[in-house]
């Protein structure tokens, strides 16, 4: 007998005399944060103190002033891609034709929406839907500009999960890319965007 088929007889013995009757496992989770941080322009102020608490900027508009918002956000930036189904205008912005990742890094900015804000967290979810792209745009180009709704965010992580299809790809962003080395030195923009423009459209 080999050393591996004498490792297998033994956790098949073991597996044998083991008790196998199923762990009850308690499903008791926190299905929602309502309730236990503020509503209304409370929540809004929470998502807002937590979102630049990650050194990311969030500006209050209302949605006749987001595209002004979005283009100030973006100051000088000359080549900013656009994802399918943005709802605000860009002007001179560049369509994402399956640019590679060479080409998005040549690129300035990205402008997406957002699926889902967390207020506890500071943090914005994209599922990649219509408006916000495929995630190598919100990885790439050195500034990202997300727009939300108000009525996107929620109060915490469950209440976030609970809207969220698991089958659908997701982005969790909370703050500009950021790392530290072994000095504990904070570097941004290793990983992802060196800067994060949050426009909260109220």
């Amino acid at each position: 007998m080999s050393a591996r088929e004498e490792i297998l007889a033994r956790v098949r013995a073991a597996l044998a005399e083991a008790d196998t009757a199923p762990v009850q496992v308690p499903r008791e989770y926190r299905t929602s944060l309502s309730g236990e941080v503020p509503s209304g322009e409370g929540l809004l102020d929470l998502f807002a103190e937590r979102v630049e608490d990650y050194r990311a900027t969030l500006v209050r508009c209302s949605p006749d002033a987001v595209t002004d918002t979005v283009r100030s956000a973006l100051a000088d930036s000359q080549r900013v891609v656009v994802p399918d189904g943005f709802g605000y205008d860009v002007p001179g912005g560049i369509s994402d034709t399956g640019l590679t990742a060479a080409e998005l890094d040549e690129v300035d900015a990205v402008v997406t929406e957002a699926a889902v804000g967390i207020a506890v967290t500071g943090t914005i979810v994209l599922t990649h839907g219509t408006g916000q792209g495929r995630r190598a745009l919100s990885l790439v180009p050195d500034l990202h500009v997300c727009v939300i709704r108000a009525d996107q965010v929620v109060p915490g992580l469950p209440d976030a999960v609970r809207l969220l299809d698991p089958s659908s790809p997701q982005t969790w962003i909370s703050g500009p890319s950021a790392t530290s080395d072994i000095e504990l030195d904070r570097v941004e923009g290793v990983h992802g965007p060196r800067t994060l423009h949050v426009v909260l459209v109220t």
